[in-house]
């Protein structure tokens, strides 16, 4: 069973959409429910994530650098399908433990955003585990409306966008390329953005002009929004990969200001009708 204040930090991120406060305000974290290796009783733990490449995140079982790996764990080498909970979906996953040199070569990628981790590995004499979380099965929005749903998606893109800025502008100092989770993270988020778009484009876009033809003018300023924010998709997406934080920064600063003008644009002309 998690502890208390394991069981309080569950609570805030259900009841606000995946967001918490305190020492976790502004983390990317999620909910991870595994089944008890002896029990066979559900289990959840919050834990830190980092985007992976092919849909998949990446969780640590660092334990804070303990002599044991945590209870989770030990649950998904028994019984690898979990649950996930993002704040806005919640998902079945196949969790898969990294070994040999995918498990280092990416245990090094995540020292490298956060050195901590190497500090946890060398407090330790067990090898921390990286584990892949692979969706298999999508689940139903958190959300009672459509329009409760836009909501939280909009809200989960504003996060990422502000928790990436941040990344940045922390690395701006360096005079090499971004870091390799860091770009992990710069285009997992572009490409989140890209499919967005394209979902509205092609299916509620035309379904609310089916039905209401008078927003023929709003709607076509909206399409306009996803168009130029395509172009700064691309545009960034091709720095990130040779540009150096500091030139990534105004880039990023230019996406968060389209992207936020539209999303607080769309919400105001949708959110009534959904």
């Amino acid at each position: 069973m998690p502890n208390a204040f394991t069981e309080q930090i569950i609570e805030e991120f259900r009841a606000n959409q995946g967001q918490v406060g305190g020492p976790f305000e502004g983390a990317r974290l999620l909910v991870l429910t595994t089944t008890g290796a002896r029990s066979g009783r559900p289990h959840t733990a919050v834990l830190g994530y980092y985007p992976d490449t092919g849909g998949r995140v990446l969780v640590v079982g660092s334990a804070g650098g303990g002599p044991k790996h945590p209870d989770w764990y030990h649950n998904l080498l028994a019984n690898p399908r979990v649950t996930i909970e993002t704040g806005a979906f919640t998902y079945d996953a196949e969790a898969t433990v990294l070994q040999g040199a995918e498990r280092d070569e990416t245990f090094a990628r995540l020292v490298e955003a956060d050195a901590g981790w190497g500090e946890y590995q060398r407090q330790t004499t067990r090898t921390i585990p990286v584990v892949a979380l692979t969706p298999v099965e999508a689940g139903p929005p958190m959300a009672s409306s459509f329009g409760d749903y836009l909501l939280l998606v909009h809200g989960a893109f504003r996060r990422e966008l502000a928790l990436i800025r941040k990344e940045i502008a922390a690395s701006s100092t360096a005079a090499v390329g971004l870091g390799a989770q860091l770009r992990i993270n710069c285009l997992t988020l572009c490409q989140g953005l890209h499919n967005h778009h394209t979902g509205e484009s092609l299916g509620m876009f035309p379904a609310l002009l089916d039905r209401h033809p008078e927003l023929s003018e709003e709607i076509g300023a909206l399409q306009a929004d996803h168009d130029k924010i395509a172009l700064l998709l691309d545009e960034l997406q091709e720095l990130i990969g040779t540009g150096r934080p500091a030139d990534v920064l105004p880039e990023v600063d230019r996406l968060i200001a389209e992207v936020t003008t539209h999303l607080d644009t769309e919400e105001a002309i949708l959110i009534p009708l959904l």
